[in-house]
């Protein structure tokens, strides 16, 4: 048998509290994030192992990003993240981690130097957006997908500016980019002009290259 709700008790006992726990996620995101300075978001699965060749890609693009002067940002997790942090910690650069809280309790890797933990999925991800220059994404399943087709959304409809978002990894992403061809644009629910706010590399050298041809550094 189902359980009723009584929406007005919810609403009354729980919900009116639940702002002040956003409020107080996005104040402490907003003031310790300001301080990291130029950085940039590194996605990646949680379920990739160490010795993977995308784990060893993960952490040679952050220490030549680092070694750019790029903090490095993850979801502080294993995997991708782990792997990035590390090589961030490695170029001497500064390493962050937004943690998230979930049922299946991820603990923050120990290559994490500034870390930040959230209740709240949104609030952390404004905070991967907002204080990064770029977003390097490689191989991951629905989270990785996440943040990637909602910064090309933010870019799209310009409610941020155009930034690189550098995906790692042709074997893996090349399908769906040839759906996104062959469907998706064929059916007139994207343009051509979308399929141009991404790159597709697959080395580390090639990512700090997108970086600074964005920014116009030689």
């Amino acid at each position: 048998m189902r359980k009723k709700i009584n929406s007005k008790s919810s609403f009354v006992s729980e919900d009116p509290w639940r702002v002040f726990r956003i409020m107080a996620e996005f104040v402490e995101g907003f003031e310790v994030l300001s301080q990291v300075g130029k950085a940039v978001s590194i996605f990646g699965s949680s379920r990739i192992k160490r010795e993977n060749r995308y784990c060893k890609l993960a952490e040679e693009i952050a220490y030549l990003l680092a070694k750019d002067g790029f903090a490095i940002i993850t979801g502080s997790g294993p995997g991708i993240m782990e792997a990035a942090n590390k090589g961030a910690k490695r170029a001497g650069g500064h390493s962050v981690g937004l943690n998230i809280q979930i049922p299946q309790e991820q603990k923050s890797n120990k290559y994490v130097d500034t870390l930040l933990n959230f209740r709240y999925f949104f609030v952390r991800k404004v905070m991967f957006v907002k204080y990064a220059k770029a977003f390097v994404i490689l191989p991951g399943g629905y989270g990785t997908f996440d943040e990637l087709f909602e910064s090309l959304n933010l870019i799209q409809t310009q409610r941020i500016d155009k930034f690189p978002v550098v995906l790692v990894g042709r074997e893996y992403w090349q399908p769906l980019i040839n759906w996104l061809k062959t469907t998706v644009l064929k059916k007139g629910c994207i343009s051509q002009s979308d399929l141009k706010m991404f790159t597709i590399v697959d080395t580390p050298k090639e990512v700090k290259e997108a970086v600074e041809e964005f920014y116009g550094k030689t």
